[in-house]
Parts: C-alpha cells; sequence; structure tokens
C-alpha cells in the first residue's frame, strides 16, 4: 500500500484501536492457478501465544465457499480492512478562492495486514473462535445471546458447515488519509462539505477527520 508520510498511521496502539473499531475485513489470497480470492470475513486480532506479542487474524468460511480450498497451507495472505471513505470535492477548499489550483480526491483510512495463512478444519477450534466472537459482539447486549442457548446438536451441526482461518500478521501498513496535507482552512472545508451530504459515510468521514483537526474543535 501506498503510504505518503502525512497519511502514515505509525502508533501501534492506534492502529490497534483502528482494528478494534472495525471488525470485518477482506481476505486475500492467490490460488494455484494465479487467480486472486477476496471473501471478506468478521475476525478476531489475537495475540499469538509465541512470547512476541505478534498478532493473528482469525475467521472462519462458510464450507461450501471454495475459497478455503485453494489457500495452500503457509500460502501469503493480505487482509484489508478499511473505514468510511468518500469523494472530496476542491470546491470545500479555501484555496480554490485563493488560487484555483486545486483537484478532487478521495479520502479513507485502511490497514492491510500481511502474513502466512493456515486454514483450520478442528470443530474444536472452531468453537472456541465461534464462541469468542460471539462473546464481541454480544458483549452489552440485553438479553445477550451465547452459544450454549442453541441446542448442542444444533451447534455441532453449524460447526461443520464452516472452516477456520488464520492469517500470522508479518507486516502491518496502516493509513489515515484524511486530508492532513491541506491547510487548516481547507480541513475545515472539507469538513462542512461532507457535513452537507446525504449519506451516512461522508459524515464518517468528517467525523474522523475532525479528531485529527484540532482547530474544528
Amino acid at each position: 500500500m501506498y503510504v505518503p508520510a502525512h497519511f502514515r498511521m505509525d502508533d501501534p496502539a492506534e492502529v490497534d484501536s483502528f482494528l478494534a473499531a472495525h471488525p470485518a475485513g477482506q481476505l486475500v489470497t492467490v490460488g494455484p492457478d494465479g487467480t486472486p480470492d477476496a471473501t471478506l470475513l468478521p475476525y478476531l486480532l489475537d495475540r499469538s501465544s509465541d512470547g512476541e506479542g505478534g498478532w493473528r487474524v482469525l475467521a472462519h468460511f462458510a464450507r461450501a465457499n471454495d475459497h478455503w480450498r485453494r489457500i495452500a497451507d503457509g500460502a501469503s495472505g493480505l487482509f484489508v480492512v478499511t473505514s468510511a471513505n468518500a469523494y472530496v470535492s476542491p470546491s470545500w477548499y479555501a484555496s480554490k478562492a485563493e488560487h484555483g489550483r486545486v483537484v478532487p480526491t478521495w479520502n479513507y483510512s485502511a490497514v492491510h495486514l500481511r502474513g502466512a495463512v493456515r486454514v483450520h478444519d478442528d470443530t474444536d477450534w472452531l468453537r472456541e473462535l465461534v464462541t469468542r466472537l460471539t462473546d464481541v459482539h454480544e458483549a452489552g447486549r440485553d438479553p445477550r445471546w451465547r452459544v450454549t442457548d442453541a441446542p448442542e446438536r444444533y451447534v455441532e451441526g453449524q460447526l461443520r458447515a464452516i472452516v477456520g482461518v488464520e492469517l500470522v500478521v508479518e507486516q502491518v501498513e496502516a493509513k489515515a488519509k484524511l486530508s492532513q496535507n491541506r491547510s487548516v482552512e481547507d480541513r475545515l472545508g472539507t469538513i462542512a462539505g461532507l457535513e452537507a451530504e446525504s449519506s451516512s459515510p461522508p459524515h464518517d468521514l468528517a467525523t474522523a477527520i475532525r479528531a485529527v483537526t484540532p482547530e474544528a474543535g
């Protein structure tokens, strides 16, 4: 991923927080015939037990999805996590009135996690994963659903219908393109323009730009 210096997310805590706030991503791998495969997966970001503080992406496929069958053990994979993104009009920039040397752009944030991928076709491994995933997403809900609320035979059948996948993170690339290269006046204009749009992604992007623009309050 191309990451200019002013858009780079260098703080591991910031990256960790971003990933926690966006609990689904695209797993991309290349099959034996050279054809790329991509599947959107809810995931857990887990600390490995190797004592070195590494990360593992844990997720699962539907068994009927051929993607998992095309992953060679230890093959390189890419997991892409993104947030709100939107078009930015140069008409929002204060600098347009000053000199006119402005063009459109697209703002977004993304984290790319690269590493070796392994498939897990093991019921116990899958049960632990879906239990943890459920606990994360049911936290704070009332009533709160748990895997054990369903009949055991039904759960066993559902577990046989999925296949686990693990990506051991070897490289992290993180980018937040939030108009940091523009003047404060241009950034304030961008926030106002995005907030005036009629859909929610621009509004969410405006919130992200506001967070890195102290002058926006």
